[in-house]
């Protein structure tokens, strides 16, 4: 039943984590035929993918019915009064769903698609809308012609705008920072206009892209990248210039990713590039990090999602691919269409993509839960937007919307290997010595209670054990380091001297001593040493450390200090795990038959010849399934570090660092986790390697155990 259990965790695992590695599903479900002349300028979706929408040059905001009765009927229509000819149209980033027509008269009107969601009769209902954030009339813009490219962004609030635009002239490029302020005394908005010709561009350029936050804009021009800092207009500069595709190929097509971070750029080879800005020893510059290849070389549009790193790509031929940047993954390959995709758009939950084509509009269903994650994103170095350079690194969770999850599991694995090197380190020496000398040394009459009383040990909570090591030990530790330090080494000394003392003691005192008393006494010794050490510990700061070790440490010796670290871990879990090593190791050691000790003395030997040889041998299996025992203690353990570590992710082997282990982890972030999610199903992951990690552990002292029985089971 032991073995049907352990199955079927082992199988549950892996039916949750099972997901997270499946390939993505694109499925067509409909077709919406377009019968009027209208150009189609940009598509989208409702959240519920319900409604589909576009908008036209004629121009107009027009809703299509996705479900129900009337699949694909034309559902309302909001027409776009202006006198004057388009001669410009852009679109925001994805999650703005916003989107903008410049006019002959310079005006931008920006204008965003939005539902009203309504019950009725018990039924959900979704009215289709149209806001207009900045008016009907929009932004008039100081231009010396008619817009011909632009991008636009807007503020959270609505009370400012960036555009960066080329005129028809196609001589420069002009960024233009738009204020608005209430009048108090007519309640009207009043706008104040900046602008500003973009230096080193001259010519018609390619393409032209604007941050959400108004930082950055990006001009594409003659396979060169040109990005400005725009966050004030009386100061725009260009931070960096770099030429992004190679010489002979061109870029056709550019989008910014979720976060807008990232740009991402393809050529007319099939060739992506990922560029954003890192730290370098010259500054901030945009750099390219990773590449992806398409077998298509007639890329004419890339597509992000709203808030995850994906992106889309598409051709004339009708073939789309899906990417995910950071885990460098190419998800999808496959010819989509018979025909070019003019237009695409990613529904706000990406589990949908509507398309455009000369035949009209389709929708596709989409599976494409966890593209986030593969083998080498979970294993491997990853280079994250903001860093200078590839990294291990776990962070699930950020109060931005632009925060992109990292769920490398290499610190959190490094972190439970170090709490149990750590534990172990401090605790293997002790019960070993502590078994062996409590089953070959101590008389009978001292056992029987030491043995019970270590034991019982194991029956206190860890939750305690944790909350005094982080609450008390952890404080004294720091307080007291240099006295911890030279306790550490003068403690085997002390002990060593004081047996020495003993032996040296004449017989006849010996003899009068009751049996045993030489362990009984050494306790007040160890605690006289450890209570002299930590009074004289301000002395040793003073002398040694120039009155403070922890700032020797860290600014003297350039080592990072946490309260709660190794040290304190190593202590209080190794405290948890001694119980279990003495119990298993001083049952094997007692054990072992009293005729080969006594058939050992007999012929010569002495104690400690009869204890290494003899003794010892027939012991292994049993005291080395002790210390697999604790291991497996140590790497499973939860309270502890949970509650005397810091649970910071990093892989650092300092003993005045902390760490976070995988069941640690699992405690912290599992009530937190959306069930079904990304993080949900990667915790699930986490716990599967921890099994796996115990099951390995196990295997390894149950296949050694049996191996050294069989070698010293003769004696």
């Amino acid at each position: 039943m032991v073995l049907v259990a352990l199955l079927m965790i082992f199988f549950y695992l892996l039916y949750v984590v099972q997901p997270i590695f499946e390939d993505v599903s694109i499925e067509p479900t409909l077709t919406i035929a377009l019968d009027d002349e209208h150009k189609t300028l940009a598509l989208g979706t409702d959240d519920h993918v319900e409604t589909a929408y576009r908008l036209t040059s004629e121009p107009a905001l027009e809703y299509y019915q996705l479900h129900g009765a009337d699949k694909t009927k034309l559902i309302k229509q909001f027409e776009i009064n202006n006198d004057s000819e388009i001669t410009a149209f852009a679109k925001a980033m994805p999650h703005v769903k916003q989107f903008a027509y410049a006019f002959a008269n310079n005006s931008v009107v920006i204008i965003k698609p939005s539902f009203k969601i309504g019950f009725a009769n018990n039924r959900r209902t979704i009215e289709p809308r149209i806001d207009f954030p900045f008016g009907k009339a929009g932004l008039s813009i100081d231009s010396d012609a008619p817009i011909d490219k632009f991008a636009f962004a807007t503020t959270p609030e609505n009370d400012g705008a960036g555009v960066v635009y080329q005129s028809q002239t196609q001589q420069a490029v002009y960024y233009s920072r738009l204020l608005g302020e209430i009048n108090f005394m007519t309640d009207e908005i009043e706008w104040s206009q900046s602008n500003v010709e973009l230096p080193n561009i001259t010519g018609a350029v390619d393409q032209l892209h604007l941050t959400a936050d108004l930082s950055r804009a990006f001009v594409l021009q003659n396979g060169y990248m040109y990005v400005f800092d725009v966050r004030n207009a009386n100061k725009v500069k260009l931070v960096s210039q770099n030429r992004v595709v190679e010489y002979g190929t061109q870029v056709t097509a550019s989008t910014l990713l979720a976060g807008a971070s990232s740009i991402v750029i393809a050529d007319n080879q099939g060739n992506i590039a990922q560029w954003f800005e890192v730290n370098t020893e010259q500054g901030r510059e945009f750099t390219k990090i990773r590449a992806f290849k398409s077998d298509n070389k007639d890329i004419n549009g890339l597509y992000p999602e709203f808030f995850r790193r994906s992106f889309v790509a598409t051709s004339q031929s009708g073939a789309l691919d899906v990417f995910y940047t950071t885990s460098e993954a190419h998800l999808y390959a496959e010819q989509l269409l018979d025909q070019a995709i003019l237009d695409l758009a990613i529904s706000p939950r990406a589990n949908a993509y509507i398309s455009l084509t000369s035949q009209g509009i389709h929708l596709f269903d989409v599976e494409n839960e966890h593209p986030e994650v593969t083998w080498s994103a979970l294993w491997q170095e990853t280079w994250y937007e903001g860093y200078s350079e590839p990294d291990y690194i776990w962070q699930s969770t950020s109060a931005s919307d632009d925060f992109e999850s990292k769920f490398s599991l290499v610190p959190i694995t490094f972190g439970t290997i170090k709490a149990a090197f750590y534990a172990m380190l401090f605790s293997v020496p002790i019960a070993l010595a502590a078994a062996i000398y409590t089953a070959y040394f101590m008389p009978a009459k001292i056992r029987t209670v030491v043995k019970p009383t270590v034991e019982i040990m194991e029956a206190l909570p860890t939750v305690i054990l944790g909350f005094l090591a982080g609450l008390w030990l952890a404080p004294i530790i720091e307080e007291h380091l240099a006295a911890i330090a030279i306790l550490i080494i003068l403690m085997p000394v002390a002990i060593i001297a004081f047996a020495f003392m003993w032996h040296s003691l004449p017989r006849k005192i010996l003899n009068r001593l009751p049996t045993g008393m030489d362990s009984l006494l050494l306790i007040p010794v160890i605690l006289i040493m450890a209570y002299v050490l930590i009074e004289l510990s301000p002395w040793f700061n003073d002398v040694f450390f120039d009155g403070d070790v922890r700032l020797f440490i860290t600014d003297s010796l350039g080592i990072s200090f946490d309260q709660r670290n190794s040290l304190v871990v190593g202590i209080a879990m190794g405290f948890a795990v001694i119980p279990t090593i003495f119990s298993i190791a001083e049952d094997a050691v007692f054990s072992v038959p009293k005729h080969l000790s006594h058939g050992s003395l007999a012929l010569g030997a002495s104690q400690w010849q009869t204890l290494v040889r003899v003794v010892l041998l027939t012991a292994s299996p049993g005291i080395f399934s002790a210390v697999m025992m604790g291991l497996g203690r140590a790497v499973g353990e939860t309270m502890i570090v949970l509650m005397a570590t810091g649970n910071t992710p990093i892989m650092d082997w300092s003993v005045f660092q902390g760490m976070r282990t995988l069941s640690a982890n699992i405690a912290v972030e599992m009530p937190e986790s959306e069930v079904g999610s990304t993080h949900y199903r990667i915790l699930f992951l986490a716990a599967f390697v921890l099994f796996i990690f115990t099951f390995v552990f196990n295997t390894i002292a149950e296949f050694v155990r049996q191996r050294l029985r069989d070698k010293y089971s003769s004696l």
